[in-house]
């Protein structure tokens, strides 16, 4: 067995003592029960005394779907920056990094390590919720999103991509102040999503731009709107691309997923961050 795979079983190990995922999947258990509810009352809506026709139920349920899972790549990406943020640097403090590379261990095979532990536990967290919570409302509603396994993909590739950053800072700063700045740029990107829907909506080239470098820069919000876009019927997508660029500005809405050539940047994001993680922890004194 690699040092890598022994380092990212500690990690995996040391959530699961710490009951992080137990903690985790209560919380979600509760979200996806209020879903279910929510979606269950939906037949008791009436137009005109009439129930709902299909069309226009399949519109309430996808929308409520896009928003609970707002919610839940929210949860995911945040509880990836507080696992990630103190994963090296809280080592470095209590001892523990120092035992471990007293072994026969690179610095390189220790963040190596860390990321896969990390990734893994993403990966099993995010996939397992998405699909009960997509399983549930199927059965309950009849609507399944036309793109379920893109949706995986891209609320998963989120969370990789803002726990790689977290585990960079872990590097060099200590667990508190990595998670912060994190979870800060989190937001900003997110934001920078929403400013530069206002910018297409106003033929402002130069607020357009600045979005798009902050797309570039941390690539969380160009991969939640390929999210959006996995989740959106094509009825609510027609209807939506008639009102102009405006919509582009709307956070839960995306009539296209992103090019391909972003979630090729994407994936040389992590790449890139993950190489620079190695590079910074193998050049500080520990």
């Amino acid at each position: 067995m690699t040092p890598a795979i022994v380092v990212a079983r500690q990690v995996v190990r040391e959530a699961a003592r710490r009951r992080l995922l137990l903690a985790l999947i209560l919380l979600t258990i509760v979200v996806i029960a209020l879903t279910v509810w929510g979606v269950s009352r939906i037949d008791d809506l009436r137009n005109a005394g009439q129930p709902l026709p299909d069309p226009q139920k399949k519109t309430i349920v996808s929308q409520l779907l896009i928003l609970v899972m707002f919610m839940f790549s929210w949860v995911l990406s945040l509880a990836a920056v507080f696992i990630a943020a103190p994963a090296i640097s809280g080592e470095l403090e209590s001892g523990i990094a120092l035992a471990l590379l007293a072994r026969p261990m690179s610095r390189a095979e220790y963040v190596a390590g860390k990321w896969l532990g990390l990734v893994a536990l993403v990966i099993a967290y995010g996939v397992t919720a998405a699909i009960i919570e997509l399983v549930a409302v199927q059965i309950v509603s009849g609507y399944l999103p036309p793109h379920p396994v893109e949706f995986l993909g891209f609320v998963i590739g989120e969370g990789v991509v803002i726990l790689t950053f977290a585990l960079m800072l872990s590097t060099r700063l200590a667990g508190m102040v990595g998670g912060v700045i994190a979870a800060i740029l989190f937001g900003i990107a997110w934001m920078g999503g929403i400013v530069g829907g206002v910018g297409a909506a106003f033929n402002n080239a130069t607020i357009t731009h600045v979005a798009t470098a902050t797309k570039l820069i941390l690539p969380t919000d160009g991969l939640w709107r390929g999210a959006v876009w996995s989740l959106e019927p094509s009825l609510v997508i027609a209807a939506q691309s008639g009102l102009g660029p405006a919509v582009a500005a709307n956070p839960f809405f995306a009539a296209e997923p992103p090019p391909a050539a972003y979630v090729v940047w994407a994936v040389m994001w992590i790449v890139a961050m993950l190489a620079l993680a190695v590079w910074s922890f193998r050049s500080r004194e520990v």
